[in-house]
C-alpha cells in the first residue's frame, strides 16, 4: 500500500519571502522597467504574493529567489506598460465617441431650439408671453399673474394650452 506524502509547508513559508537586498533589487528592476516611482511598492507586494502563493501551493521555493524575483518583477513592469496602453487607446477611443456624440446633440439641440423658436412665433401673443416668462425667466405662476395683472388660473390655462400647441407642432414636425 502506497502512503501519501503529506503535503508540508515550504520552509520559508513563516518567514518575509523577501529580504532587503531582495527587495531593492526588485524595486531596480521595476524602476528600469519603467514603472513610476509611486507604483513601485505595489510591484514589490505583487512579487511577495506570489512567492506566497507558491508556498500556499505547497512548491518548493524557487532556487534563487533574487533571480525568480527580478524576472517576476520584469513581467511585472512588462505589464504595467500594456495596461498603460491598454488604457491610453480605450481614452482615445472614448474621446472619439464623445466628440462625435457632443456634435450629434449640438445638431440635435439646434434643430430643436429652432423649432421651438418657430413654434413660439406662432403661439398667440397672450400664451407667447406667459410662456416666455415662465420658462424662459423661470417666474413662478404667481409672479407671472402679478406682472401681468391677471388671476393665476388664466396663467396656468394659458401655460397649458400653448404647451400643448407646442408639443403637437413639435410632434408633427418630427422634431421630437
Amino acid at each position: 500500500m502506497l502512503r501519501r506524502r503529506a503535503r508540508r509547508a515550504p520552509r520559508w513559508q513563516g518567514a518575509d519571502p523577501l529580504d532587503a537586498a531582495q527587495e531593492d533589487r526588485v524595486r531596480a528592476v521595476l524602476a528600469l522597467g519603467g514603472v513610476p516611482h509611486a507604483d513601485l511598492p505595489d510591484g514589490v507586494q505583487q512579487v511577495r504574493l506570489k512567492l506566497l502563493e507558491r508556498a500556499a501551493d505547497g512548491r518548493e521555493a524557487p532556487r534563487d529567489v533574487s533571480a525568480w524575483a527580478a524576472v517576476v518583477a520584469s513581467n511585472l513592469a512588462m505589464d504595467w506598460h500594456r495596461a498603460r496602453r491598454r488604457q491610453e487607446r480605450l481614452g482615445e477611443r472614448l474621446s472619439v465617441l464623445w466628440r462625435e456624440a457632443v456634435d450629434e446633440d449640438e445638431a440635435e439641440s439646434r434643430a430643436l431650439s429652432m423649432a421651438v423658436a418657430q413654434g413660439l412665433g406662432e403661439l398667440p401673443d397672450a400664451q407667447r408671453q406667459v410662456v416666455v416668462l415662465r420658462f424662459y425667466a423661470d417666474l413662478p405662476v404667481r409672479a407671472i399673474a402679478d406682472e401681468l395683472g391677471i388671476p393665476e388660473g388664466t396663467v396656468k390655462s394659458r401655460l397649458h394650452t400653448a404647451v400643448r400647441l407646442l408639443r403637437a407642432r413639435l410632434h408633427e414636425g418630427e422634431v421630437v
